[in-house]
């Protein structure tokens, strides 16, 4: 693994309140007089899907903040847990309480990515003292089925890797169409981020039963929405961050999230699809931008 990905910040290991031991990235800790940021992965992602962004949040020059990314329960180096029920998003959004209380944190802007998005749902209605602004990065009240399916569907047939080089092929040949402004080193960067070496073998970076999890739910039923929960976050902060070529994030769903919110914005990812990078393209200055209006 490239060795940058290693370095920049202190890894932190918080207790979960059922015992398993959660890691976590902290960048940037001595910048305590702004509000620090707290970003929280996909569905089988990890912190190191932050790390570029991070650095960037956390080395700003004029504003720098300390930037916490967050391993879930099963992902990355934390632990995987053997009550396999327990990979919701209403036990993960715990955990992330359980993580700022631990850490300090009363009050923090969050960065979710797909399902850190759903999960910042939840805790928007659980704890909306402690989102002093929220981007959601791809994600809504509403998941487009056909976006679903998509994941179900490379979660449902995995490659295995020869090597690093050939992670990055096969992340590209998988999801190209949709990111044609990714150049060759995001795709091996990508690929840093989301497998991990087991001795010889470059393997998923976290518990097969997620992928079980998702690959067995129905999606010929109507999926529910997260509306209501939505709603709490109408009087906070909001950046909602679309890929161009997202099929899980649709137009409709995110002119309906900015007409319920007096002063949402809403930013185009283009050339990406579901999920955006962050650290490209100008979207981590958007970013820095917005985090100093929630300060």
């Amino acid at each position: 693994m490239a060795t940058h990905f290693n370095s920049g910040f202190l890894a932190q290991t918080i207790a979960t309140d059922d015992g398993l031991a959660l890691h976590a990235r902290d960048y940037g800790r001595a910048h305590g007089s702004t509000l620090p940021i707290i970003c929280l992965p996909g569905l089988t992602r990890n912190a190191r899907d932050f790390h570029q962004l991070a650095m960037i949040l956390s080395g700003a020059p004029q504003s720098p903040r300390r930037v916490i990314a967050l391993d879930y329960r099963g992902r990355g180096l934390s632990d995987w847990d053997h009550n396999k029920a327990n990979y919701t998003i209403a036990v993960e959004a715990q955990d992330v309480l359980t993580v700022c209380e631990t850490l300090g944190i009363h009050r923090a802007i969050f960065v979710g990515t797909s399902r850190g998005g759903l999960i910042l749902h939840l805790i928007a209605v659980m704890r909306p003292e402690l989102l002093a602004g929220v981007v959601l990065n791809d994600v809504g009240p509403v998941l487009e089925a056909e976006g679903l399916r998509h994941i179900q569907n490379y979660l449902g047939h995995p490659r295995v890797p020869s090597d690093w080089d050939d992670a990055a092929v096969i992340l590209q040949e998988m999801h190209g169409n949709a990111f044609p402004a990714l150049a060759a080193d995001d795709w091996r960067q990508m690929a840093e981020a989301l497998y991990r070496r087991d001795g010889d073998r470059i393997v998923s970076d976290f518990d097969p039963a997620i992928a079980e999890a998702m690959i067995a739910a129905d999606l010929t039923k109507p999926l529910p929405d997260m509306w209501a929960q939505y709603e709490a976050m109408r009087f906070m902060p909001l950046l909602v961050v679309r890929g161009e070529n997202s099929p899980l994030l649709s137009e409709a769903t995110v002119e309906e999230m900015i007409m319920r919110h007096a002063t949402a914005e809403r930013l185009t990812a283009y050339g990406q699809g579901h999920a955006p990078l962050l650290h490209i393209d100008g979207i981590a200055e958007r970013l820095q931008q917005f985090c100093a209006v929630c300060d």
